[in-house]
């Protein structure tokens, strides 16, 4: 099949062969878990558990609020020990709402209904199930998937893609799932195609997983669904990126790809799709790859969600040396973890330990021009002038070059010779002009309430001199009455 010609991207050095030939392993129940109420895009889900309540495995244990929303379900057996606050995987190190659940060892799923033959259920059956379920993409963006089913549906969607590209160094988790479960993953993306009414089927995976290729290739034959080879480059696991490789299309800035008819999933979630659908099971674990030069033994873990960091590198042999730097999902765009006692939720690909070596911290030095991060960019923007900008405090004329547009991946970063944080000044900028926003939101809704209690005053001022006039007109009436009524009695008695 043809592919297109892709805008910008790297090569950093993959590192995945440290993690790339384990096969996947059950980590151990923890004794603790720590369910996050907020793991998705949108509203978070409201707890309709109590503390002491007895849950069973797949237990729904915050249901959904709101139209994009998802709920979250028990990981394992046990009993609800706390309900409130704990630690969210966040740089800041701030508290989200939580569920706590002491499991019981018995690890007991909650009776579910399955379906000997999925396909018999109609589109409407299967994004129910999958809503039911939790399901959200596991590639990292967590918008609902059920939403999504829905949305491409009515958009009248006529290709799907599924995405196996997995561009993030060292994270293997993907590769190893459709290696090891690959008729299971063809199973979902073929009840998703059906869910949607999609023409077309693609599945794209890097050139640089021959053997996830090959498994892939294998069960899907005779199907629907054509598995293709893309580039190894950062960043093809981006959702835009996989399209244009595959379909020379391009999604509109500020637009969803469900505008130009394309859906497109993570292998993982097709996964998902298929436990939900099938056997009717919520989503309650997922695979993470635990590696980074501090790893004693790198692995992919399948880890019930609410699982401390910690316990996955407890599980791989502690760390060989102190780690610098401590990471959630990749090193391009995942998060920097300023403790391992936060939960896995079910968007972490992956948890990385890396060594002073890994993290090449050098100070930077001023830009020289050399235009490396706009050939780099995938999105075609001016990274050096939009940085410039920012650092002049003038955040809107970044916004004017394109700075909403930007999807953080990193690569001007990576190939800027003077070693400038680039994308630290657009998280900056994009945090600064989110924060304008809500100011500005604040200073609207005060002055609708300003004027709002004016209109009050003034009602409230208008009706007290109606009432007045009211009574004074009641008054003269009354007293013009008694006057006649008195001029009668002398004009009787005359």
């Amino acid at each position: 099949m043809k592919l297109f010609k892709l805008r910008g991207g790297v090569h950093p050095e993959s590192r995945k062969e440290l993690a790339a030939d384990r096969a996947i392993r059950v980590l151990p129940m923890p004794e603790y878990l720590y369910v996050p109420l907020l793991q998705h895009v949108g509203a978070p889900a409201q707890p309709n558990v109590n503390v002491g309540d007895k849950v069973l495995k797949g237990q729904l244990i915050g249901a959904s609020q709101g139209v994009i929303s998802a709920p979250v379900h028990a990981p394992t057996s046990g009993h609800i020990v706390a309900v409130g606050d704990y630690p969210a995987a966040h740089p800041s190190g701030l508290t989200a709402p939580t569920i706590t659940i002491k499991a019981d060892g018995e690890d007991r799923w909650l009776d579910t209904e399955a379906v000997s033959d999925p396909f018999v259920l109609s589109p409407d059956q299967i994004s129910a199930r999958v809503a039911a379920a939790g399901i959200v993409g596991l590639g990292g963006a967590t918008f609902p998937s059920a939403v999504k089913l829905n949305l491409s549906r009515k958009n009248n969607v006529h290709t799907l893609i599924i995405n196996g590209g997995e561009c993030e160094p060292y994270i293997t988790c993907d590769d190893r799932l459709m290696r090891e479960r690959a008729a299971e993953i063809v199973e979902g993306v073929r009840l998703i195609r059906y869910a949607v009414g999609a023409e077309v089927v693609m599945v794209g995976i890097e050139d640089n997983k021959p053997a996830a290729l090959a498994a892939m290739t294998l069960a899907a034959k005779n199907t629907e669904v054509k598995v293709i080879a893309v580039p190894a480059m950062y960043p093809m696991g981006w959702d835009k990126q996989m399209i244009k490789a595959l379909t020379g299309r391009e999604v509109p800035a500020d637009g969803r790809t469900a505008d130009i008819g394309v859906l497109v999933h993570n292998v993982a979630t097709a996964f998902a799709v298929r436990d939900a659908v099938r056997f009717g099971r919520p989503l309650v674990s997922r695979l993470v790859t635990v590696s980074g030069g501090s790893v004693i033994e790198p692995a992919n873990l399948e880890v019930p969600i609410g699982t401390l960091v910690e316990n996955l590198f407890q599980f791989c042999g502690g760390f060989r040396n102190k780690p610098a730097r401590m990471v959630l999902g990749g090193p391009m765009m995942g998060i920097q973890l300023a403790s391992a006692a936060v939960p896995i939720v079910k968007g972490s690909s992956g948890v990385l330990a890396l060594t002073d070596s890994e993290i090449g911290n050098v100070q930077p030095s001023p830009c020289i021009r050399c235009s490396s991060c706009v050939r780099a960019c995938p999105v075609g923007l001016l990274p050096l002038d939009m940085a410039a900008h920012i650092r002049a405090g003038d955040s809107s004329a970044a916004v004017t070059l394109g700075l909403k547009d930007c999807v953080a991946c990193g690569c001007c970063s990576f190939v800027c010779p003077s070693h400038i944080p680039l994308v630290h000044y657009f998280n900056f900028a994009k945090g600064e002009l989110m924060e304008q926003e809500r100011v500005k939101l604040k200073q609207e809704s005060t002055k609708k309430l300003a004027e709002m209690r004016n209109e009050r005053i003034a009602r409230i001022e208008r009706e007290r001199v109606e009432a007045a006039a009211k009574r004074k007109a009641a008054r003269e009436a009354r007293e013009r009455a008694a006057k006649e009524a008195a001029a009668k009695v002398v004009t009787e008695t005359a």
